[in-house]
């Protein structure tokens, strides 16, 4: 046997991703090295063992080690929240911040082919998409009047940062509708339970999706995602869980960033932890020592464990023993970068156009309000009539502008993360004032910790909702 030390990779274009997993599993009870395992495999024989150990015995964290690269395209941005509805995955899409939108790219649902609402519908695409069209036309000058020049830059350079200004506005107007491409790499495990819900949808475009996505992850995965079924308990929660919802009488006024819990003792158990981990006490002695700490000692230790770290560094796990939670309103542009935060815990509500919507200033600027207020109010006289029949389809016509209710929960590390990366001045503006907002709750529970989160400039929420938007929360008038 040679015991000399072997790093080396299993390469995909040699083993398909059933055969991989089954090697990695075989080691438990193989003295055999990798690459032997699976020389002696095929495909024949990975499936025989997957079905046995994998599926017969539950063994399913086997799964983890098949990951396959899926490539969907010309999906609706509202079938990708589903898609991207998994923590344990990658994912990169096309971006309504860099990318002009062809005015037919846009997804007509199939509940409505050939429904009543579809000629209805579509007119209100081409409403949409046009004025869409519209507003990129309307906003290239004020995009070039904000757009300084900088040092030895070319026409050309300068000329598509100003056009991405532009951009980066009107995307307020695409619905989610909107067709879009995403890049996905998930472990089977996690793909087996992510075409389980896509099965499970209310939407039958996310149904066929998860169908498709079955059919592809097997010519790869023969065995390992062959079970995927739609869940059979979700039909009977949501209609029996609505009951419930449909008996609360509708109050609005909430603030759009409210810090709901907040663990007031957050900071000294992860000062406590930090002690835990480095020294060799009970975590209980730890606790009690930081407890009659006094604050400037306290603050010596916050210190020691930033001091070292640079921009690219990430904190300690410790300052995940800090948990809080957030109800949050924002636009649905917002939302969609929000999502990517899947460490975190969310609960999101359908998507709707009753919480009223954004304004640009860059919109009223152009003298474009007016146009741009008439989309908002085709959008939500059509989502109203659509919601009377089907409320999730409904969501299909929902102009990224409009607000959505987010719950969501996340430790102290990920709000770092989360609060460095969407306060970021390159961020777009919706995402750096839920950002800004989300800090400033923060602070004062953590005033030690929260000093350290790592953003450039000390501007308010309030003073970018100021410096951005005309109104946050019009209102259509139906």
């Amino acid at each position: 046997m040679d015991l000399n030390r072997r790093v080396y990779r299993l390469s995909p274009s040699q083993y398909s991703a059933e055969t991989i997993a089954v090697t990695f599993a075989k080691t438990s009870r193989s003295p055999e090295p990798f690459d032997v395992i699976a020389a002696e495999l095929n495909d024949e024989r990975s499936a025989q063992f997957s079905e046995k150990w994998i599926v017969g015995y539950g063994h399913s964290s086997v799964a983890e080690h098949a990951v396959l690269h899926l490539a969907l395209e010309n999906v609706s941005r509202l079938a990708i929240e589903t898609i991207e509805a998994n923590r344990l995955a990658s994912y990169t899409e096309k971006s309504t911040r860099y990318q002009e939108w062809d005015p037919k790219a846009y997804v007509t649902p199939p509940e409505i082919l050939g429904s009543p609402c579809e000629g209805e519908y579509k007119e209100l695409m081409g409403t949409l998409f046009g004025i869409y069209a519209e507003a990129l036309q309307a906003l290239r000058p004020w995009g070039e009047a904000n757009t300084p020049r900088r040092e030895n830059e070319s026409e050309k350079a300068w000329a598509n940062r100003a056009r991405v200004k532009s951009v980066d506005v009107a995307r307020f107007l695409l619905p989610s509708a909107a067709m879009a491409n995403v890049g996905l790499t998930i472990n089977a495990r996690a793909l087996e339970y992510a075409i389980k819900k896509m099965l499970s949808s209310e939407l039958e475009e996310v149904r066929q999706i998860g169908a498709e996505v079955k059919a592809v992850a097997q010519q790869e995965l023969p065995t390992l995602v062959k079970y995927a079924d739609p869940i059979a308990f979700l039909p009977q929660l949501r209609t029996k869980a609505r009951v419930f919802a449909d008996r609360i009488d509708t109050i609005y006024g909430a603030p759009w960033c409210d810090l709901k819990d907040a663990d007031e003792s957050g900071e000294d158990r992860i000062l406590a932890a930090v002690l835990y981990r480095f020294g060799d006490d009970s975590y209980q002695v730890c606790l009690d020592q930081v407890l009659n700490m006094p604050n400037e000692e306290k603050q010596a230790l916050v210190d020691v464990m930033f001091a070292e770290m640079t921009d690219f560094d990430i904190p300690i796990r410790e300052l995940e023993y800090a948990d809080l939670s957030f109800s949050l309103i924002m636009d649905q542009g917002a939302y969609f970068e929000f999502k990517r935060h899947r460490m975190m815990t969310q609960t999101v509500q359908d998507l709707t156009a009753r919480l009223g919507y954004a304004i640009p200033k860059a919109i009223t600027e152009a003298g474009f309000e007016m146009r741009y207020r008439e989309a908002m109010r085709a959008a939500a006289v059509v989502y109203e009539k659509l919601a009377s029949w089907n409320p999730q389809v409904a969501s299909y016509v929902v102009p990224n502008a409009f607000n959505r209710r987010v719950l969501c929960r996340a430790n102290l590390r990920e709000l770092f993360h989360f609060i460095k990366l969407r306060c970021a001045r390159n961020a777009h503006f919706s995402i750096q004032r839920v950002g800004r907002g989300m800090l400033e709750a923060v602070r004062p529970h953590f005033p030690l910790l929260s000093q350290k989160i790592q953003v450039k400039g000390d501007i308010s929420a309030q003073a970018l909702t100021e410096e951005y938007f005309t109104e946050t929360a019009a209102k259509p008038i139906l």
